[in-house]
């Protein structure tokens, strides 16, 4: 079954799978932006689908018709970046067999999206700025000047304006590429879009899979702190392991977070984690510790409740996977002094 309101876009041959509130106000507000000549600055995590964003405006602006143009700022050293946009004559330096025109040339009357540009150096900055204040440049070794209509986006990863505080990043240079910021959250801060996603992702590698309720559930606790990036990646390594039509939570590898041993006991009971981990020791105070009746109860394998045991330090050492504790050992030591197991009497 399909995520329930999730829409499809598909900007530039890139397609954007939205079901959460968030997402879509962004998806509006790009569209509002889009139509007008504003520079604008995409800030948000790796992965979280800058690129995608910088698409639909370019679609859904007048310079729709024009050239689409992008480049990563952080995959070239500075002397190819300068001549990537701004490109070079026959004979500029050794290997320039040929007249190359620049990116910006390239994009003339369209869009140049500039990922990373926080990597700049700095003086392709001082070059990037003149450009984008309408100064016409010239090509590496060349003698002409060439003046472009282009519209610049840009999108970062890092806090630019902490970067001009340290000094890493042209205060000019930032104010130029922000006319207009737009913030794209993190897979975590719109969960409704990882169900979504996932189900899409799937339906790509083999659209006879389903994922299980429990995986679902562990998709939905991960961090992501890869983003829509780590999710495909995620459900694409899964789908190979799935068997019997379904993914499960194992087949998804999803690492957990431990408790750290130096935790305060207050902290383990905090937060969703001491949420599940209050009702995995409730349940198995009800079935009397017998784990594969508490598995069942809790709507999970046997195999994830002896992982989350683990994960929770709740499991006996002598303990093995397959065979039931011959008493509740750790679980009775675990739980505070005073206190019975839930699901006990006196």
């Amino acid at each position: 079954m399909q995520a329930r309101f999730s829409r499809q876009f598909n900007f530039l041959g890139m397609p954007a799978i939205v079901a959460s509130p968030r997402m879509l106000e962004v998806i509006d507000l790009a569209e509002r932006i889009a139509r007008t000549g504003a520079a604008v600055l995409i800030q948000g995590e790796s992965g979280c689908g800058k690129e995608i964003v910088a698409r639909g405006m370019h679609q859904l602006s007048l310079r729709c018709n024009r050239p689409w143009v992008d480049i990563s700022c952080g995959a070239l050293p500075e002397h190819l970046m300068e001549s990537e946009l701004f490109g070079y004559e026959k004979g500029a330096f050794s290997g320039a067999d040929s007249v190359k025109p620049g990116l910006f040339e390239l994009a003339n009357g369209g869009t140049l999206f500039l990922d990373e540009v926080g990597e700049l150096e700095p003086k392709m900055q001082v070059k990037l700025l003149r450009v984008l204040d309408g100064v016409p440049y010239y090509r590496l070794g060349g003698t002409r000047k060439i003046s472009v209509d282009v519209r610049v986006l840009a999108a970062t990863n890092i806090d630019l304006e902490e970067a001009v505080q340290q000094g890493r990043f042209r205060r000019d240079l930032y104010h130029r590429l922000s006319q207009v910021t737009l913030r794209v959250p993190p897979l975590r801060e719109r969960p409704e879009d990882i169900e979504a996603l996932a189900r899409y992702f799937l339906t790509e590698q083999d659209p006879a899979l389903e994922l299980e309720r429990e995986a679902l559930d562990a998709l939905r606790r991960y961090h992501w702190p890869g983003n829509v990036r780590e999710l495909r990646n995620v459900i694409t390594r899964a789908s190979i392991f799935a068997r019997e039509g379904a993914v499960t939570a194992d087949d998804l590898g999803l690492p957990l977070r431990p408790v750290p041993i130096s935790a305060p006991a207050c902290s383990l009971d905090s937060g969703l984690e001491g949420i599940e981990r209050r009702t995995i020791l409730r349940v198995l105070g009800e079935t009397n510790g017998h784990r594969q009746r508490a598995a069942n109860l809790l709507g999970i394998s046997r195999r994830t409740l002896s992982r989350k045991l683990k994960q929770y330090s709740l499991a006996d050492p002598s303990d093995h996977d397959g065979e039931e504790s011959t008493g509740r050992g750790r679980l009775l030591q675990d739980w505070d002094h005073g206190q019975q197991l839930p699901g006990k009497t006196a």
